[in-house]
């Protein structure tokens, strides 16, 4: 008899738990978390910007433009703060989401950091878009070689530190 889809997602979900571990899990996190922020911002940064929606840049009274990578500092600091007073690997997936969706906000904005104006749709507006495609291109190179990744740090902790190493039964 052919399994349903849920008793699929439910197997799948246990090689998931039994395979993937809390840093793999976190990483992953981070990654949906970036890619799904910074393209949900470009898409209505877009719409703002084409007046496709009935929302306008969030300004402040007194005028001022409050850019979407103060909030992605605030948030980061915060998640960055609770990582290290939560120092449980059971806590780094949960804080990896927020701490994806800080780094977009804050990296989606990287220009303006670089040329202390708004350059966001312009050509050095670019360098935000380069700078998160790099950013995801490294997460990538993290999730997909994990396990070689690991076993190279294993390898010059070896070589440059042979009794750090003469424990790990390797």
């Amino acid at each position: 008899m052919a399994a349903t889809p849920a008793t699929l997602a439910q197997r799948i979900g246990r090689h998931y738990q039994k395979h993937v571990d809390y840093r793999r899990r976190a990483a992953f996190g981070v990654f949906l978390a970036l890619a799904g922020t910074f393209a949900f911002l470009r898409a209505l940064t877009a719409a703002i910007r084409l007046d496709l929606l009935p929302i306008h840049n969030l300004v402040t009274s007194g005028g001022l433009h409050i850019h979407h990578f103060v909030w992605g500092i605030f948030l980061t600091l915060v998640v960055g703060f609770l990582a290290l007073v939560l120092d449980q690997p059971t806590w780094h997936p949960r804080l990896a989401v927020p701490f994806g969706i800080g780094m977009a906000l804050t990296l989606d904005e990287f220009a303006l950091w670089l040329n202390l104006r708004d350059v966001y749709w312009q050509q050095q507006g670019r360098e935000s878009v380069e700078l998160v495609l790099g950013c995801l291109a490294l997460l990538g190179v993290y999730l997909y070689g994990y396990r070689f990744w690991h076993a190279a740090v294993r390898e010059v902790t070896r070589t440059f530190h042979p009794r750090a190493s003469a424990g790990d039964g390797t």
